[in-house]
């Protein structure tokens, strides 16, 4: 003889289990549609950095203290006075969102991408944030003004003596995240009109996990 109230306790059960597995894959689901969905806005934020191109205008910047400098698209621009070194490199903007600059280290030599950039404690502030806009060109602009600094000397020496130099940028979004740091080898070409030619070689995500 039929057990009805076991029956309808099973029966209960089951229901209980059907509706808690589809409760936990709705929820699944609709966390995978945040996560898509949160995604989707940072790669519409996200900046990335590259040299201007050749074809694009030059960009002229003024520093400070009145000094100018023009620098061609594709290249990197350096003028070495008893005081001062002053750089400007021109930049396109390949992402879809607001790059804001904010730190800069430069060294000697050409480092590969294999070498880590240095901890960024140790950067170079800029004085002013620089943008670039989504799509856009733009610039960066540094300066080194105390000849009693060790890296003075190296710089100098390497840009007087067709050595080569690298540079990190540290920029984010213009909410202050998605940071990153693009490496730029600056390489002279022997050029008396246009001696540097600059060139993009490693991007490395501070925010988020590297995809490499």
């Amino acid at each position: 003889m039929a057990d009805w109230a076991t029956i309808s306790s099973l029966a209960t059960a089951g229901g209980t289990l059907i509706l808690a597995t589809a409760t936990f894959a709705s929820v699944r689901t609709a966390h995978r549609a945040t996560a898509a969905t949160e995604r989707a806005l940072q790669v519409s934020l996200r900046p990335v950095l590259l040299p201007a191109r050749f074809e694009d205008p030059p960009s002229k910047v003024m520093f400070v203290d009145d000094h100018w400098l023009k620098v061609d698209g594709g290249r990197f621009g350096i003028d070495v006075t008893d005081d001062v070194i002053y750089m400007v490199l021109p930049l396109r903007n390949v992402g879809t969102g607001i790059a804001v600059l904010d730190r800069w280290d430069i060294r000697p030599g050409r480092l590969t991408a294999e070498v880590e950039p240095n901890d960024i404690s140790t950067y170079r502030r800029l004085t002013r944030d620089l943008y670039v806009a989504g799509g856009d060109l733009g610039f960066w602009q540094g300066a080194l003004r105390d000849p009693e600094d060790p890296l003075f000397a190296e710089i100098r020496d390497e840009a007087c003596g067709d050595g080569h130099l690298t540079l990190d940028l540290l920029y984010g979004d213009h909410e202050g995240g998605q940071r990153a740091i693009t490496r730029f080898g600056l390489i002279p070409t022997g050029d008396a009109g246009a001696p540097w030619m600059a060139s993009a070689s490693r991007h490395w995500n501070l925010d988020r996990d590297d995809p490499r």
